[in-house]
């Protein structure tokens, strides 16, 4: 039995599937053929919502006693954009120079690679301790995210599963394996704004309401000043406006209405309800308001509506789990990792309700860039690291 030990290899074959989310295009049925061999129980079921594509997803598990561990990432991948700006087709593997091109490299289909060789080297060995090992891995996490890992958990969870801890293999490190373990992730909060004003003549603004100055009034009070100065384990909240639009062609005409879009990452200072009602008043104090609106007669007319489906903030305080994976990083690498919760969100934000979670892989550098790639060298490395994270971690858990 040949069993995939190599993370080139597997790499090369899940980066050869054109996965752009939300297709399978293949890289569930190459994992399955992996995974199958060593012993793994695989099923692969897909999820449906209204006005959301179908999603197939993957959950497999060798062992059938405790502990058990999950391993969760993804096989979907953004859209390559324009393969002529390659320096090599985004879905051919190719290798140059000690590096592995193609779509999906780092972000995240090289993790999952490396932990499939890291089993498997320890399956080769009969180094496998008593316990389970899972991956659950969806299609569904660079696309909405509905169909995705919070279905699989919940369709997990209903078929008896449990879990003791899991590893997010994302990639956490900025510059060199060893840099990070990721141990938690701020919050994100999304709304769009409107502001009402009154259409006229530029010439005879005393007639017309300018709805420009009113959202810039608005957003001016949501920007400054800021949310808090951050926390023991969190940067600051911070509040970025995405968009700002008016629609207007006409130069000589005020429009009737503005709309801004705004994104918030928040820390464990806030929940997203109690940052909701900061920004609700604070437009409310900012709409009664002339400095922007000298020949105003009322108050800004304004209006929210938040995004569907905000993110909490958490954080992961687990030592069994974080210390044992940095003594793992460390005794490959030589580098004690950072423990930080920077960054964007993931799908950790749904694991975190079940288990201690934590996220660990590749050198994020080319995600979701033209030429996305990653070293050689760098997948053996993380491969022994998952390798000796899973030898401790099933040991210090057998001794409890």
């Amino acid at each position: 039995m040949t069993l995939p030990i190599d993370p080139v290899a597997n790499l090369s074959a899940l980066i050869r599937c054109p996965s752009v989310t939300p297709e399978e295009g293949g890289a569930m049925g190459v994992l399955q053929a992996m995974l199958e061999p060593m012993g793994f129980s695989v099923d692969r079921p897909v999820f449906s919502d209204a006005d959301t594509p179908d999603v197939e997803n993957l959950y497999a598990r060798l062992g059938d006693g405790g502990p058990h561990l999950m391993f969760a990432g993804h096989t979907d991948v953004v859209p390559p954009g324009d393969a002529a700006s390659w320096t090599y087709p985004p879905f051919s593997a190719e290798i140059a120079e000690g590096r592995l091109y193609g779509r999906g490299a780092v972000d995240m289909k090289g993790g999952i690679a490396c932990f499939v060789a890291a089993v498997a080297r320890l399956k080769a060995e009969s180094a496998l301790a008593a316990g389970s090992i899972s991956l659950l891995i969806t299609g569904d996490e660079e696309g909405p995210s509905i169909n995705g890992t919070s279905k699989l958990l919940d369709w997990a969870v209903a078929r008896g599963e449990a879990w003791d801890a899991a590893v997010v293999g994302e990639p956490t490190n900025p510059n060199e394996l060893g840099d990070m373990i990721k141990i938690g992730r701020r919050g994100t909060l999304s709304a769009n704004l409107v502001v009402k004003g009154r259409q006229g003549h530029v010439a005879y603004p005393h007639l017309a309401d300018n709805p420009v100055r009113g959202i810039m009034t608005l957003l001016d009070a949501l920007l400054d000043p800021p949310f808090d100065q951050g926390s023991e384990h969190f940067q600051p909240t911070n509040l970025e406006v995405t968009t700002v639009d008016v629609g207007n062609p006409a130069v000589n005409v005020v429009a009737e209405t503005a709309r801004a879009s705004f994104n918030l990452r928040f820390n464990d200072n806030w929940t997203a309800e109690t940052l909701k009602a900061e920004i609700t008043s604070r437009l409310e104090r900012a709409a009664s308001e002339r400095r922007l609106r000298p020949t105003a007669s009322a108050d800004i007319v304004w209006e929210i509506a938040w995004r569907d489906r905000p993110s909490p903030c958490f954080l992961t305080r687990n030592d069994a789990l974080s210390g044992t994976l940095a003594d793992a990083v460390e005794k490959v690498t030589g580098r004690r990792p950072n423990l930080s919760t920077s960054g964007g969100t993931s799908d950790a934000r749904y694991i975190k309700d079940h288990c201690p979670v934590v996220e660990f892989g590749l050198v994020g550098q080319t995600m979701h860039m033209v030429d996305e790639n990653v070293a050689l060298a760098d997948l053996e490395t993380l491969t022994e690291i998952y390798r000796q994270f899973l030898l401790d971690w099933m040991a210090r858990h057998a001794e409890r």
